[in-house]
C-alpha cells in the first residue's frame, strides 16, 4: 500500500472516529443518568475566559465555513505574498509550525519549498480537509495536529512560525497572543516568524458622495422631514458605530498623508507592551467631508514583498474588508488640523474600541 493510499485510508478514518464521538457525546447528553457523570456542573468562570470561549467558538464556526476558505484562497494577492514569502524564508530542513492552517495550503507551500518537518495546527474539523489535500497530493512530512496552539506540545522547537492570523482589524483574530504563546515556548531563539512586521492605519477619510450614509440624526431634510430629534437616541452598541468594506469605490481619498499609527513586530512585541490609547494628528492636504476613519493593515516580509489591505491600494488583498469607524460629518478644508484618538481596552476585540476626532482650523 502507497504512502499516500495510508494518507487517504487515516483522513477516512478519522472523519469516522469525528462524526461517531459526535454521535456518543448527543447521547450522552441526552441521558439524565450519563449526563453529569460524563458532564460535571462548570466551574464559574470569569468574564475574561468566557470572552476568550466565545472567541474561540466563533473561530472554529467562521473558518470551518468553506466559502471563508474559497475567498481566502481566491485572494490572488494574499496567495502570492505567502507563496513569495515561504519560497524566500524557509529553508532545507527546517522543522515548522503552520498556525491556524485551515485547508493545509502554506504547510504544503512550506512541504514543498524544502521544510523538513511541518506541523499543521488547528482546532476545528477544517483540518480534516488539510489532510486531505496533503493525502491528494502527496505531502507526507506534515503533521497535523487538531488542538488549539495553547495547547500544542513538542519535543524539539521549530525553525519557522508560519501564521495567518490577520484580522480586518488586524489584531482581532487574536495573532498577537497566539503567536508569542508559541515564540516563547516552541520557537528558536534566532527562528523565524513569518510574517512578522505589521503596520496599522487609522486615518481619516471622505467617502465618495454615492457611497455615503448620514447618521439618522444628521438627515434634516427627508422630503421635508427632519430627523436631527433622533441624535438624543444614539445608540450605545460599539457595533452601530462600525462599517466594513472590501469595495475600492468606497472610500475617496484620504484627508491627510498616511501614517501607521502603531508598528509591531512580532519577533519582539508582548502584550503588555500594547499600547491601549494612541493619539494622531493630520494635517489637511485635500479638503472633503470628514466622514469617519478608515481602519487597514500593511504586512512586509522584504521591502518588495508587502500585504496591504488599503481601501485605494488597486493591488489590495480584497478578501480582507478594511473599516470605517464613523463620526459625525463635518467639513474641512486644506491646512485644517485633525486629532484623533483611540482608545482600546482589547486590540483583538473591536467591540472595546472607542475613538473620537477632534477638528482646528488652519491659519
Amino acid at each position: 500500500m502507497s504512502i499516500s493510499s495510508i494518507q487517504r485510508f487515516t483522513v477516512s478514518l478519522s472523519q469516522r472516529v469525528r462524526a461517531g464521538c459526535t454521535r456518543l457525546r448527543k447521547r450522552l447528553v441526552a441521558s439524565p443518568r450519563l449526563h453529569d457523570w460524563f458532564y460535571p456542573p462548570e466551574k464559574i468562570r470569569s468574564p475574561e475566559e468566557e470572552e476568550a470561549d466565545k472567541y474561540r467558538q466563533f473561530n472554529v464556526d467562521y473558518f470551518t465555513d468553506l466559502h471563508a476558505q474559497e475567498r481566502m484562497l481566491a485572494d490572488q494577492q494574499r496567495m502570492a505574498f505567502y507563496h513569495q514569502a515561504i519560497t524566500r524564508k524557509i529553508q532545507k530542513g527546517d522543522r515548522v509550525i503552520d498556525l491556524g492552517t485551515g485547508t493545509g495550503i502554506l504547510a504544503a507551500f512550506a512541504s514543498r519549498a524544502g521544510a523538513g518537518q511541518v506541523y499543521a495546527v488547528d482546532h476545528s474539523s477544517i483540518i480534516d480537509h488539510a489532510m486531505e489535500l496533503a493525502a491528494v497530493n502527496g505531502i507526507e512530512n506534515v503533521d497535523f495536529e487538531d488542538v488549539h496552539s495553547s495547547k500544542l506540545y513538542l519535543e524539539e522547537k521549530v525553525d519557522v512560525i508560519l501564521h495567518e492570523q490577520i484580522g480586518d482589524f488586524l489584531f482581532d483574530e487574536a495573532m498577537v497572543p497566539n503567536v508569542c504563546d508559541l515564540r516563547d515556548r516552541l520557537l528558536k531563539p534566532d527562528g523565524l516568524i513569518l510574517p512578522s512586521e505589521f503596520e496599522l492605519f487609522c486615518e481619516p477619510m471622505t467617502l465618495h458622495d454615492d457611497r455615503r450614509v448620514p447618521f439618522i440624526w444628521e438627515l434634516n431634510d427627508v422630503y421635508g422631514f427632519d430627523f436631527s430629534y433622533m441624535e438624543r437616541s444614539r445608540p450605545k452598541d460599539s457595533e452601530y458605530y462600525g462599517l466594513v468594506s472590501c469595495d475600492l469605490g468606497f472610500v475617496k481619498h484620504f484627508l491627510g498623508e498616511p501614517e501607521p499609527i502603531l508598528s509591531v513586530d512580532l519577533h519582539t512585541v508582548t502584550e503588555s507592551s500594547m499600547p491601549l490609547k494612541v493619539k494622531l494628528t493630520r494635517k489637511v492636504t485635500r479638503a472633503g467631508m470628514l466622514d469617519g476613519l478608515v481602519v487597514y493593515m500593511k504586512a512586509k516580509v522584504d521591502n518588495d514583498l508587502v500585504l496591504s489591505s488599503n481601501p485605494l491600494d488597486p493591488k489590495r488583498a480584497p478578501h480582507w474588508g478594511f473599516r470605517i469607524l464613523r463620526l459625525d460629518q463635518s467639513d474641512v478644508e486644506v491646512g485644517d488640523e485633525l486629532e484623533v484618538t483611540l482608545t482600546v481596552k482589547d486590540w483583538s476585540n473591536p467591540e472595546t474600541w472607542d475613538w473620537n476626532c477632534g477638528q482646528w482650523g488652519g491659519e
